[in-house]
């Protein structure tokens, strides 16, 4: 990092603070339009579990399962235990995972915008297979060109919205992905209440519809202007610059440009950001790249967001009871997201992290009880102890939204230096993927086994992983993105790792010392 000292908190003070801009008109539309990709990955979390819950769709591809609903002989627990019903909801997940692997190089060679198009085409692709599907192997190949869309979404969005994001409101503008998402989620839930009052066709509807954020999404991808950050790294400076200076609304940029030059030059000499994020210096955001989205999955959010009306008929819930109680969760998760917007850029990254772990720890045991005491085989719940499960449901999901939910994405996307971003976006949305991918496949066979004892298990991850963000996770609020090193080299136990040279420290593809230049 040429010029500027090392400040109390280990940033690179002096050039920080000569970043010059603005929230421009153009940077806000390009930062929604996009963020809708993060509608993608919402609208399939709660379309899942809805669709699963319909009569008419477990007939045509789950009889087996349909004819388990309609006799209570069996714990209730149980009645929606069944592999292929899972591998339904988790192939998609899977398929992400590969194709996020894939999205890197064509994230970092092609740009943003390309992963963009990729995704959406892809995804519009899956939701046709889908609502046309005659036979599980097409449904399960639509669910599979969905993940495919995801895996690329998922892994550009959050890049995007990082890269064009000035530094004071990053966190705000990064949660747009997680705001699309919550609202993907409760869109998904208000459809699902509405179609299955279709039987038995109404879940092709329910389906067919994920066409509606893929269309813009590409169609996003297509209008919206590349990152000054990737244009750079790929060779165009000129036309770099000029878009950071439009999206930022002054032509005073020079700090901002010769940083983001600075960390194109050592990505341009990196030949395999997989390879060099290995490195001492990339310990610790390998670290969080792995640790934060698979903490974010173990919460236990996916299981109550994906299988909600399975789980609240399991509890006693009449059909259109579940998916009204699915759709209010919905609700509240995506207005809890606004509470993250307002905060994230003033209190930061740990105080909601540590926040939201505690109050979803409470909740999760708050639940266990009231099942263990009040719930059992061939029994259902009062009335009353019906909706104080739905209050803490809502609870936890609160905080959920505010801490994890939004944060999962956006500290990851804002933590690696240029030459492994996109790598590490890889990572981070593969992890992710993976555990969605585990819990969505095992859920149902943990809950017959467990029972009430499910919420307790995720209640001990919550616990391991805001111990975890309390000892571990510096605060990256107000960091730009290129001087982010320096946040490691100060924190008390990654300053053992992190060399303090950057020189001492060699890329592993390259015999070359790499590095900027030192701070003075």
């Amino acid at each position: 990092m040429a010029g500027g000292s090392i400040g109390p908190a280990g940033v690179a003070k002096e050039r920080a603070d000569q970043y010059q801009g603005r929230v421009t008109f153009s940077v806000a539309i390009a930062c929604v339009v996009a963020a809708v990709g993060g509608s993608l990955f919402g609208y399939d979390i709660g379309i899942s579990g809805g669709v699963t819950s319909m009569d008419g769709f477990l007939r045509k591809f789950f009889h087996g399962v349909y004819e388990k609903k309609q006799h209570v002989h069996e714990s209730n627990y149980c009645k929606y235990n069944d592999q292929r019903l899972s591998a339904f909801t988790s192939s998609l997940y899977l398929a992400g995972l590969v194709s996020s692997l894939v999205a890197s190089p064509i994230t970092r060679i092609y740009g943003r915008k390309a992963s963009l198009i990729c995704g959406g085409a892809s995804f519009l692709t899956g939701a046709t297979l889908n609502a046309t599907a005659i036979n599980l192997a097409m449904l399960l190949l639509g669910r599979i060109m969905l993940g495919v869309g995801i895996g690329f979404g998922n892994q550009a969005v959050p890049l995007y919205l990082s890269e064009m994001a000035p530094t004071h409101l990053r966190g705000a503008l990064n949660m747009m992905f997680q705001l699309a998402t919550t609202t993907g989620i409760f869109t998904a839930n208000m459809v699902n209440y509405g179609t299955q009052k279709l039987e038995p066709w109404g879940w092709r509807l329910s389906l067919g519809l994920a066409a509606v954020p893929a269309v813009l999404m590409t169609v996003g991808g297509i209008v919206l202007p590349e990152t000054p950050n990737s244009l750079i790294e790929r060779g165009m400076r000129d036309k770099g610059r000029k878009i950071l200076e439009n999206i930022r609304g002054t032509k005073n940029v020079d700090a901002e440009f010769e940083d983001m030059v600075d960390a194109s030059e050592l990505a341009n000499s990196i030949k395999h950001p997989f390879r060099n994020i290995l490195v001492k210096r990339n310990r610790p955001q390998l670290v969080m790249a792995i640790l934060l989205p698979a903490f974010q999955i173990l919460t236990g959010i996916n299981s109550i967001l994906f299988y909600a009306p399975v789980l609240f008929q399991s509890m006693g819930f009449g059909g259109n009871a579940s998916l009204y109680s699915s759709a209010v969760t919905g609700a509240v998760l995506c207005s809890s997201t606004f509470i993250t917007i307002a905060t994230v850029d003033r209190v930061g990254r740990r105080f909601l992290l540590i926040s939201g772990g505690l109050q979803m720890i409470t909740c999760q045991v708050i639940v266990s009880i009231i099942l263990g005491v009040k719930f059992g085989d061939n029994q259902e719940l009062s009335k009353g102890y019906s909706v104080l499960v739905v209050v803490v449901f809502c609870l936890f999901v609160v905080a959920f939204g505010w801490s994890w939910g939004g944060l999962g994405w956006t500290i990851p996307s804002e933590i690696f230096p240029l030459e492994t971003r996109s790598a590490g976006q890889s990572i981070t949305v593969a992890v992710n993927l993976f555990f969605t991918f585990i819990i969505a496949q095992v859920f149902l066979s943990l809950l017959c086994a467990f029972k009430f004892g499910i919420f307790l298990f995720f209640a001990g991850w919550v616990l391991v992983m805001t111990i975890f963000v309390y000892f571990f996770l510096p605060e990256t609020k107000g960091v730009p993105i290129e001087e982010m090193i320096f946040l490691w080299k100060k924190h008390w136990f990654w300053k053992t790792i992190v060399p303090e040279n950057p020189n001492d420290d060699s890329p592993i593809d390259s015999g070359e010392r790499v590095g900027r230049t030192t701070v003075m």
